[in-house]
């Protein structure tokens, strides 16, 4: 019998994300994964600043930057190439202290991913291996059967996290429910690289084209993804055809521009468990969600589940807390999760009209609705909601994002980013020194901290607040009185005296 305190089952970008932060905490964790290397195919194309603010915590955001490049245009065209939508982030200041948005080549994150987690002893990896079956789940935690090369084995471990993928064992094992948004599209999707982008699009092109609609991706350097809709009549294996995909191409590039990479027919759907979380088992990334890729959000909110997950497990495995905590997950998680994927849904439908009559409808409609706000105007892309319910005190700005600063300097003359300079657990920023909880980090803002840019004091201002506390996801916990947010931190904690 092997013993653990975290199992995680599925060992992609979110499984990778959190063994690297419960790594980090120190808390021992066997991680399970059937394949034996990474996939060597991209699969999700794009990160926001909130994800590359975890990388930064994890300490690979440099080893990720060179396969990324930064992406402030996305542009919605109809079959004459006019301009439907824009969304525009040139100057965007994003609150992570990070460039709004990414795009990337996936097999290097995860590759740095990868690295990253070997250098917690705390962590084991065990590739080849599988999850068979949950065969005890309550309150004291789980048991469950792995296999690998046809042997079994059992592990007893505290928790259990199924971040296993749409087709999850672990969510199958705990009867998981799926919510169906009823949006289902089929796609083919091919990766190139390409030998030079000369006349190829440098931003996201969404083209309305009831005759074809098509998506157009930049990636990291080089590399850029096509989208092609698949027309009612058209099966995945004709379109899978190289010839076919060459045809596809033709618009887009110059002959012998590009190399194939990859192909596969994807449908495009939006579904959420219903639970996330039975006992001792939780689920994460796509075992949990499945968001249709309009919006660029499907790994982020898996990478953004593992954040959350990790802090809460730390504590409670810690003695901080008690495992109520995790009932905060899905009342945080879900809401967000929702609001993306019906804002993904809103955009494919968008772009997935095949009726060239309703198409013209549409591009009236939308040409004179950017027209009425102004020619110039550009939109930036939708920000993310802050959390309708969970583990904040109500005041302003709780259930939000802390911004970053980019220029936080300490009294003994360090600088750098704020969370670099910090460090993880929870932060009291305050304007005067005060009384504060044993696992909470205290700042005086002008004494311990300075922000050469000013932001953290503007913020504050703007909430009205003589201080904020912030939870270790750097989420706002809440706002007002340090001696009242000590307080209701104690009591949200739900530690026995």
């Amino acid at each position: 019998m092997i013993e653990t305190e975290i199992l995680i089952a599925g060992y992609g970008p979110v499984g990778e994300t959190l063994a690297a932060l419960l790594g980090k905490a120190g808390i021992n964790t066997l991680v399970v994964e059937r394949d034996l290397d990474v996939y060597r195919y991209p699969r999700a194309a794009h990160f926001d600043h909130e994800i590359m603010r975890i990388w930064q915590k994890l300490g690979i955001a440099e080893a990720v930057l060179p396969w990324t490049r930064q992406m402030y245009e996305y542009e919605f065209r109809n079959a004459a190439g006019d301009i439907l939508l824009r969304f525009d982030q040139r100057g965007v200041e994003a609150p992570s202290g990070w460039a709004p948005s990414y795009m990337f080549h996936q097999p290097a994150l995860e590759e740095a991913l990868r690295r990253r987690v070997e250098d917690f002893r705390t962590v084991e990896v065990r590739l080849g291996t599988s999850l068979k079956s949950i065969d005890r789940n309550d309150a004291d935690g789980i048991t469950a059967t792995i296999t690998a090369d046809g042997k079994g084995e059992q592990v007893r471990a505290r928790f259990l996290i199924g971040c296993d993928g749409g087709a999850s064992l672990t969510r199958r094992q705990i009867d998981g429910e799926l919510f169906d948004y009823g949006f289902d599209e089929p796609w083919l999707v091919i990766d190139t690289l390409a030998k030079h982008e000369e006349g190829l699009p440098p931003f996201g092109v969404q083209s309305c084209d009831p005759r074809r609609p098509t998506t157009v991706m930049p990636m990291s350097p080089l590399r850029r993804r096509w989208e092609f809709m698949l027309k009612p009549d058209e099966r995945p294996d004709t379109m899978l055809d190289d010839a076919k995909i060459a045809e596809l191409l033709k618009p887009w590039v110059k002959p012998g521009q590009v190399e194939l990479v990859r192909k596969a027919v994807y449908r495009f759907h939006g579904l959420v468990a219903k639970t996330w979380r039975d006992k001792s088992v939780l689920l994460a990334g796509d075992s949990a969600h499945q968001i249709p890729p309009f919006m660029g959000q499907g790994m982020c909110s898996g990478i953004r589940d593992a954040d959350n997950l990790a802090w809460k497990l730390e504590a409670i495995l810690r003695g901080h807390a008690n495992a109520a905590l995790l009932d905060t997950y899905q009342q945080e998680r879900e809401p967000q999760v929702r609001q993306i994927i019906e804002g993904a849904i809103a955009m494919g439908r968008i772009v997935c009209v095949q009726d060239e009559q309703a198409a013209s409808v549409r591009d009236q409609g939308m040409i004179a609705a950017r027209a009425a706000k102004a020619q110039t105007s550009n939109d930036p892309l939708p920000g993310l909601p802050g959390f309708k319910a969970g583990f904040f005190h109500p005041s302003p700005r709780a259930g939000e994002l802390l911004p970053q600063t980019t220029a936080a300097r300490t009294n003994d003359g360090r600088r750098g980013r704020l969370d670099d300079i910090l460090g993880g657990g929870f932060w009291l920023l305050t304007r005067q020194a005060t009384a504060t909880h044993a696992h909470v980090k205290s700042v005086v803002l002008g004494h311990d901290l300075t922000d050469e840019t000013g932001r953290l004091e503007h913020w504050l201002d703007d909430a009205g607040a003589q201080a904020a506390l912030i939870r270790p996801d750097r989420y706002v916990f809440g706002t007002g009185n340090p001696g009242e947010l000590i307080a209701a931190l104690t009591l949200a904690l739900r530690v026995p005296a």
